[in-house]
Parts: C-alpha cells; sequence; structure tokens
C-alpha cells in the first residue's frame, strides 16, 4: 500500500483523543538514514529492553511513577522504517530530535547521516523543517519557506507548493493575503514534499490503529 505522507500534514489539526489506540492529529516526523532504526532511536535515548520488546504503540504502557512522585517525563513514540530510513513519529507536540539535536550529543547530526525532521512545535511556534543532509550542519525552515541550501529537499519543497512568497519578494500585505487564503494547505504541503524527496510512505491505519512498534523517549 502506498500512502505517502501528506496524510499527516492534513491531519495536523485533528484533535487527539485519548480512547484512540494510535496517533493521527498534530503528528511530528522524525526520519533518518545512514544508521539502523535501533541506533538512531537509541541516540534519541529510547531503552534497549525497550527497543527489544518490540511492543507495538497500543499496548505500550507509560509509567505513572510512585505515589507522591512526579511521572518520569517521557514521551512515547511510535517507529517503523521505510526503504533507508527509519521514521519516528510523535503527537505530544514537538519532535525529540528537534528539541534535542543542538544540545544532546547523541542526536547530533553527523557526516554522513540524513535527517529531515518536520516538528508542529505546538509549544514554540513556527512549524519547522530540519534537514541535516549529512554535512555535519542542520539547516531549518518555517512552514512556507525552503532552507535556502538550493537542495532537493529545497526543490521538492518548491515543487509541492509549499515555499509561498515572503519579504523582500513581495509586499508585507500580498503575503499576509497570500498565508490567510493558502496557509491551511501549508502542512499538508510540507509532509508531501518531504514524502516526495524520501520516497516514504507511512500506512495511516497502522499509525492510527497504533500497531507499530513504540518506545519511550525522555523529553531532551
Amino acid at each position: 500500500m502506498s500512502n505517502g505522507i501528506a496524510w499527516i500534514g492534513a491531519h495536523s489539526t485533528t484533535a487527539g483523543s485519548a480512547a484512540q489506540p494510535g496517533m493521527l492529529g498534530g503528528i511530528s516526523l522524525t526520519c533518518a538514514r545512514g544508521l539502523g532504526a535501533d541506533e538512531f532511536l537509541i541516540a534519541l535515548g529510547a531503552d534497549l529492553d525497550e527497543l527489544a520488546a518490540r511492543t507495538p504503540y497500543k499496548d505500550l504502557a507509560v509509567p505513572v511513577g510512585r505515589p507522591g512522585r512526579p511521572s518520569p517525563h517521557v514521551n512515547p513514540v511510535m517507529y517503523g522504517t521505510c526503504g533507508d530510513w527509519v521514521y519516528v513519529l510523535e503527537d505530544w507536540g514537538m519532535a525529540t530530535w528537534a528539541t534535542g539535536y543542538q544540545k544532546v550529543k547523541s542526536m547530533r547530526p553527523y557526516p554522513d547521516e540524513e535527517i529531515v525532521c518536520v516538528t508542529m512545535n505546538w509549544w514554540s511556534p513556527p512549524c519547522l523543517v530540519i534537514h541535516a543532509p549529512g554535512d555535519g550542519h542542520a539547516w531549518r525552515a518555517d512552514f512556507g519557506q525552503d532552507t535556502g541550501q538550493s537542495s532537493a529537499l529545497d526543490t521538492a519543497l518548491r515543487e509541492a507548493g509549499a515555499v509561498f512568497p515572503s519579504a523582500p519578494d513581495e509586499d508585507a500585505a500580498t503575503v499576509a493575503a497570500y498565508y490567510e487564503e493558502h496557509g491551511h494547505r501549508l502542512p499538508a504541503a510540507v509532509f508531501n514534499a518531504v514524502g516526495s524527496y524520501g520516497n516514504l510512505s507511512i500506512d495511516p491505519e497502522a499509525v492510527q490503529a497504533g500497531d507499530l512498534a513504540s518506545v519511550l523517549i525522555p523529553a531532551a
């Protein structure tokens, strides 16, 4: 089944449900290639025993802590592979890699390891695309922009209609009017571009049902 990943952006404003076994609305995506799936998840902070268990997301038990103590600050994530990519899905408002790659050594973008992250940043807008192309650097772009690196990902963003007019290309009123009219389609366009760039496809039914493997990731 080929679903692409534009559906993730199309549901970016869909409200989550506590009764839902998986994810649907407000998903952030991090995908990486050039390293193994377990290797990347360990870099994010996953526990080795949890990785070995391959527990489906719908069956993942989040620890509640002991009486009088706060619950451990962890985020349940869902993960899988597509081609030579490993992908991580999170619906807590942000992407763990995006919050940690600048300060956590294991998350730094190393040469020959490519990472593309789409983080919704509900707690610290704007939504971002972050691309570490494998040269040890990471380039960021707000939704509606490209990274400015003239990369294949930038080309995909433009071809998907995910790059909107901006100052100084247009006057502020024109830019504001364009965002007002077309802004609702930005998330789907961004995810469509990332999917096209990486030839990524993720089954929405499996994600919504919580059938993919999962682990708990500590907040960075």
